[in-house]
């Protein structure tokens, strides 16, 4: 090698770790290698990934900054990620500078073959339009009462038989897989008045649900390739791509069925019909003209939105009710008290019917261990943004343009200095009035599940009626328990998987002693 261009690699190899050096100063996060990054961590730790970023934000303060390429000129714009839980800092980026930060083209190129320009695929005027939209009809009572039905139904044909036979069997059942497909029934259900009975005894396969699920996992897969890879392989037609392709063709043929019969049943609906009252008809019902494939990008983002979410906090409930003998029990007294009054004292009138859109709403204290268990398993554990201009966040933090901002809403549950020392505990009565008669909701940057400022979820309300009114069904029937051997790990994935699912025993409950208890309660209440 000629000495002159040794020199020259000599010299630029010196330049480069001198650079690296005063760049890695800057960043207060995991540590960073010249060229990886943070990369060798991330890798490092794939397997406890948010307890590793939560560790990270501890040591903190609640925010640091690393970047995943250590190269001059990506090192602080595309390679630099802020990581925070900070909640004045979430408030900052998720209403304060709304505009500044949102998801940005990577996000949108990752899922637009999926969503398209669904309402949670994009940003500016194309979702401002559909939020208003959307906003309209999930306010009204009309939809809770629409999804009240459809669960009571899947409760009563499907959940309830599944899980009494076995019982009756002695087997465990898997209620990762139950849920997703009782969920999966119910929302699409309510998006499109069609049931794939996906959750039916047997569990029988379902075209659109198997496509369905194919394709988001394809999707998930680019997130783990850099752009220029997936890309070219969707453009070759190799791997997960394939399959990407084939199961949007069969998803696009289902709903375009079930939207040119819609119409039609509007066209020739007869004055005294009882009316269509899933969102899809709801949107066909306005003045505008929506076109079929708006239409079908409208139905799969909230299939994609109201599945896997609810259907995941349900297993961390189980799973925590399971593991607190204390919270099962106060649980199960603010069911049976409700029904003693809406019921009378005959049991067997409390556990032939699935509880009613009425009785559900006034179940504080599972509300209460719904959110606590949301705050600690929360089933979108992060999510990250684009940042338009330079900023600086609340804390003092300078956020360049084009960098990226991940907020770890894991994280943001179990923050001493935001839910005090007990944070690592499962505690629902933090979310109660003192008294215990009222559910007192937490600020919102605080408890980000389900998100918070413009973007804050249109079906939170949905998704309360859904888990309170399916995990009152399971426990009014039931006592679970973890079965024998099997491990509660998280999966690192966008949603907060359980690795191998929820294989849980299934116990009678005798709710027979219950009445007498409650009446000795009282009367040693009066008395005192």
């Amino acid at each position: 090698m000629d000495a002159s261009v040794a020199l020259m690699i000599l010299s630029a190899v010196v330049v480069y770790l001198v650079w690296f050096k005063f760049i890695a100063r800057s960043l207060n996060g995991p540590r960073v290698w010249p060229l990886l990054g943070s990369l060798p961590g991330l890798i490092e730790n794939s397997n406890c990934m948010h307890e590793w970023i939560a560790d990270n934000l501890r040591a903190c303060g609640g925010t640091y900054q690393t970047c995943i390429a250590a190269i001059p000129f990506l090192a602080r714009k595309q390679g630099l990620v802020t990581v925070t839980c900070d909640p004045k800092n979430l408030e900052h980026i998720l209403k304060g500078r709304f505009d500044n930060y949102p998801k940005g083209p990577f996000w949108q190129a990752v899922f637009h073959d999926l969503l398209g320009d669904g309402i949670f695929n994009s940003d500016g005027d194309t979702w401002l339009f559909q939020r208003k939209t959307a906003a309209l009809e999930f306010t009204t009572r009309t939809l809770r009462q629409a999804m009240s039905r459809w669960v009571n139904r899947a409760i009563k044909q499907r959940f309830w038989p599944i899980l009494e036979t076995a019982q009756l069997q002695g087997k465990p059942v898997e209620f990762q897989d139950l849920l997703l497909r009782l969920t999966f029934d119910n929302i699409c259900g309510l998006t499109f008045g069609k049931d794939p009975q996906t959750a039916s005894p047997g569990l029988p396969e379902n075209g659109f649900a198997t496509a369905f699920d194919r394709a988001t996992e394809a999707t998930l897969q680019r997130f783990i390739l850099p752009e220029i890879i997936w890309k070219l392989k969707k453009w070759l037609g190799l791997g997960m791509e394939v399959k990407l392709s084939q199961s949007l063709d069969h998803m696009d043929k289902f709903l375009s069925e079930i939207i040119h019969t819609r119409k039609l049943e509007l066209l020739s609906r007869h004055q005294g019909e009882i009316p269509h009252d899933d969102l899809l008809s709801r949107f066909m019902k306005k003045k505008e003209s929506y076109s079929d494939e708006f239409l079908r990008h409208v139905a799969l983002n909230f299939i994609l939105a109201g599945r896997d979410t609810t259907s995941v906090a349900l297993c961390w409930f189980f799973w925590l009710v399971s593991q607190n003998s204390r919270v099962e029990e106060k649980i199960i007294t603010e069911i049976t008290t409700v029904l003693m009054e809406t019921r009378g004292t005959d049991t067997s009138k409390w556990v032939n019917e699935p509880l009613v859109f009425e009785e559900v709403d006034r179940l504080i204290y599972l509300k209460a261990a719904l959110s606590e268990t949301l705050r600690l398993y929360p089933s979108v554990p992060q999510d990250s943004k684009h940042v338009i201009a330079d900023d600086v966040l609340p804390n003092g933090t300078f956020v360049p343009a084009g960098s990226n901002v991940t907020y770890s809403i894991y994280s943001a549950g179990r923050m001493k200095f935001i839910w005090g020392d007990d944070c690592l505990e499962f505690k629902p009565e933090r979310w109660l009035s003192e008294d215990g008669k009222k559910f007192e909701p937490k600020d919102s940057y605080r408890f980000v599940t389900f998100n918070a400022g413009p973007r804050i979820c249109l079906g939170k309300d949905l998704a309360y009626l859904q888990m309170k009114s399916i995990a009152a069904a399971v426990l009014l029937h039931h006592r679970l328990t973890v079965a024998a051997g099997h491990r509660v790990e998280q999966k690192m994935s966008l949603t907060l998987f359980m690795k191998y699912g929820l294989c849980m025993d299934v116990h009678p409950r005798n709710l027979k002693p219950v009445p007498e208890k409650m009446h000795k309660a009282d009367d040693e209440e009066v008395y005192v």
